[in-house]
């Protein structure tokens, strides 16, 4: 509780402090509408609002979980095989580097208007933040625990599941966390691109309709679906990584 409420309190003074503008500037709604005209609305449209927000829910996570396994597998084989990442590491870089708005209409050219670019779009914004972190973690380990497990005539395997995945564990959820928030803008971007249902093609339609509080209420739901796959991922973090927060509660 002490962790949310500074945040809470916060966003309820902005929300205040955005109402009482826009009513003392007497702003037209089509420019800023009001916080509680926004929320009025998100609950006059609720049942296909959730409707859109769970298809681009469902495309943000399938690209999460597929940018997240493609980056770990690579980093697993660029710490095992240091050709591999020289040969690989700068087409990855390249890949991050070009603006994910235009590879998303190719992509809907090559794939259809159906889900599956949205979900490459989401995977391909989402892996290079992971497969960097982990190829960091794996590397990180204690040189004395290196020592030992040579010591004991360890075999490659067993130093990497053992003591390299274990010390990347860190690396890698802060990885997922960022990535899990990319993949909801990727999978929204997609749908920017062409769609007929997801909160993108909401967002877009509102806006060819000049409709501000149905883009606002699209922004919100987006930025509430980000930040629930940002605290699961926590969450999971919570339940998988206990043995580093038990360590740090013991220094402290």
């Amino acid at each position: 509780m002490k962790r949310f409420i500074p945040a809470t309190g916060l966003m309820i003074f902005l929300l205040i402090l955005w109402e009482v503008a826009v009513r003392l500037l007497a702003l037209p709604e089509y420019l800023l509408p009001l916080p509680s005209t926004i929320l009025g609305r998100a609950i006059e449209i609720h049942a296909s609002l959730l409707v859109h927000a769970g298809y681009t829910a469902i495309e943000a996570g399938l690209g999460f979980v597929c940018g997240a396994l493609l980056g770990m597998g690579l980093a697993g084989l660029f710490v095992r095989y240091q050709m591999l990442e020289t040969s690989v590491y700068p087409y990855a870089i390249a890949l991050k580097s070009v603006p994910i708005v235009a590879i998303a209409p190719l992509l809907v050219v090559w794939m259809g208007n159906g889900m599956a670019p949205k979900v490459v779009v989401a995977a391909i914004i989402s892996f290079f933040p992971v497969v960097v972190n982990s190829v960091k973690g794996l590397r990180s380990i204690d040189p004395e625990a290196y020592d030992l497990f040579d010591s004991m005539s360890a075999s490659r395997r067993q130093i990497f599941l053992k003591l390299r995945v274990p010390s990347a564990l860190p690396y890698v959820f802060a990885a997922l966390r960022i990535s899990s928030t990319l993949a909801v803008i990727g999978a929204i971007v997609g749908e920017f691109s062409g769609a007929d249902r997801g909160l993108g093609f909401f967002i877009t339609v509102s806006a060819h309709r000049l409709e501000t509080v149905d883009m606002f209420v699209g922004i919100l739901m987006s930025s509430l679906l980000g930040i629930g796959y940002f605290y699961l991922v926590s969450f999971i973090e919570h339940r998988v990584v206990s043995w580093r927060r038990e360590a740090l509660t013991e220094e402290l």
